[in-house]
Order: C-alpha cells, then structure tokens, then sequence
C-alpha cells in the first residue's frame, strides 16, 4: 500500500492539471460551440511566453534587460505568471475574431480555421524560440524534493498541484458568484436568450475565447517544469483536453474536474504498473463511461435519450 502512494499522489497532480487545462477548452466549447483545436499551442505559447519574460529575452541585450535579470528569480516568475496568460488571451481573442465568418456555418469551419490555426502558432514559436526542447526556470524555494512517511517527493509538484486547486476555486467563484460568471454560464444554455436580454452576444464569446486562452496559457506554464518545453508539446495537450470534457460532459464545470481526475488517475497508475498501456488506459476510460453514458458523467441530458 505504501508503495501506492506516491503513484496516487502523481495521478492526482496530473489530473488537477489536466482540469487546468480542460477548464478553458469546456468553456470555449460551451458557450461558442467551437472545438478549439488550437488550445494545445495557446498552452505552449504561455509557456514560452513565460520562458522570455523570465529570462528577460524581451529586452536581451539591452540596459532594462540586465536590470530585469538582477531582480530575484521569484519576482520574475510571478511577473510571468500575471503576463504570459494576458498575452495569450490576446492571441485568443485575435483567434475569435478570425473565427467570426464561420459563426452560422457547418462546424467544419471553425475545426479547420482553429487546426491551421494551431499549426500556425506552433511555426512561430519554433521561429522565435528554436526548435530545441528547453527548461523553464523557477523559483528555488518550490525545486528539490522532501521527505514525507519514508517516501521522497518533488516539491514543485506539490506546488503545482496547489496551483491548480487555487485556480479552479478561483474559476468556479467567478462563474457562480459574479454577474459576469452567470452570463458565461447563460451563454453556454441558451446564447439567442442572452442576446434578447440586451447583452453582446459577440463581446460575450471575444470575453470567453480570451479567458479560455488565458487558462491555457497559466497551465502551459505552471506544466511545462514537468513535461519539458517543446514546440509541439501542444499536441499532447490538447487530445486529454477534448477526451476529459467528452467524459465529463460537454459544458459542465465540476464534471470537467472529475473527468480530469479520473484520467489523471488512470495514467499515473496504469503508468507505473503497465507503462505500455499509460496513455491507453485515458482511451478505455473514455469508452467505458461514454459507452453507458453517452452524455458523459454530468452532461446535460439530449433531446435524443428516452
């Protein structure tokens, strides 16, 4: 049972962090009902955001970037966690209004738009950044590792999985207890009835695309110490985003979150007892719940069902 522990504790981490990631991606598919194929490279694209503005490479060279690279290394990456994700809701909402002539349209639209999309970002970030795989920096207080009970654990784990819950919390107030959240939450109903109370249906989806993109842009970069920095990294990101909000059921909050502990779960113990089926067990997980509950575990139930 001992031996278990640690395993539980790394599917646990890794599916708060995937509930991270799928929060935006639900969100986005909700109100606007677009499958953002490129939420994988807006969570890269945090993520290296973050790695320039913490190793000042905005102003490489320069007076202001020699002062920046002197300030403690926890400044830094704060600063970055408060602006990589701005960055990246400004590239999602840039997206949206790209996305606006497909709005009324056949989905295949909007799933091509935001494929070529993806593939567009994923070129500029190996243009701008190389295409070597590389680390981000963090601050030493949350690196190295700790004794508990006998067993050895990362300590940034630890912290990411704190990250996460806080951010989740912090989505699920916002969503429940600010006028704004209920217009999200209207919009992911019924966005023709959120239209005839006088609202802008269009500023709505701009807001939403944007805070999707911003969640993915803080979960890239409170993962990528984890999974390493790459340009494709997206790839692997966005395939457990769409099978959790599949699971969870499409539009529901607190079912994305389960979803994301159940796959969480599922890879890091499957991974640490049959490391060939680690990524597989996310797949029959799908198929298990989806075969006897096709609205997935909290889904809304379809005008189709009896």
């Amino acid at each position: 049972m001992i031996s278990l522990v640690p395993h539980l504790i790394n599917g646990l981490t890794l599916g708060l962090l995937f509930a991270l990631i799928a929060l935006g991606f639900t969100l986005i598919v909700g109100v606007m009902e677009v499958i953002n194929l490129a939420h994988g490279s807006l969570f890269t694209l945090g993520a290296y955001l973050a790695l320039s503005t913490i190793g000042a490479g905005w102003f490489a060279g320069t007076p202001f970037g020699a002062w920046w690279l002197e300030l403690p290394q926890a400044a830094r990456y704060f600063t970055a966690l408060a602006l990589a994700p701005a960055l990246a809701a400004i590239v999602g909402m840039l997206l949206e209004l790209c996305l606006r002539p497909t709005y009324g349209k056949a989905p295949l639209y909007g799933l091509l738009l935001t494929f070529g999309a993806a593939i567009v970002v994923e070129e500029v970030i190996r243009l701008v950044w190389g295409t070597g795989e590389q680390n981000l920096p963090v601050p030493q207080m949350i690196t190295g590792a700790f004794l508990m009970g006998g067993l050895i654990f990362s300590t940034y784990k630890f912290y990411a999985a704190g990250f996460a819950i806080l951010a989740i919390l912090a989505v699920w107030l916002f969503l429940e207890r600010t006028p704004y959240g209920a217009i999200i939450k209207a919009g992911a109903h019924d966005s023709e009835m959120v239209r005839a109370l006088g609202y802008d249906l269009a500023k709505l989806r701009l807001f939403v695309f944007g805070f999707g993109a911003a969640l993915a842009g803080i979960a890239g970069m409170v993962m990528a110490p984890i999974w390493g920095l790459r340009p494709h990294l997206g790839i692997d990101v966005v395939i457990p985003a769409f099978l959790i909000i599949v699971i969870g059921g499409v539009g529901s909050f607190w079912g994305a979150v389960i979803a994301a502990l159940l796959v969480g779960l599922s890879v890091g113990l499957t991974g640490a007892y049959l490391p060939a089926w680690s990524m597989m067990s996310m797949y029959l997980l799908l198929i298990g719940i989806v075969g006897f509950r096709a609205r997935g575990l909290l889904g809304r139930r379809s005008a189709l069902e009896n």
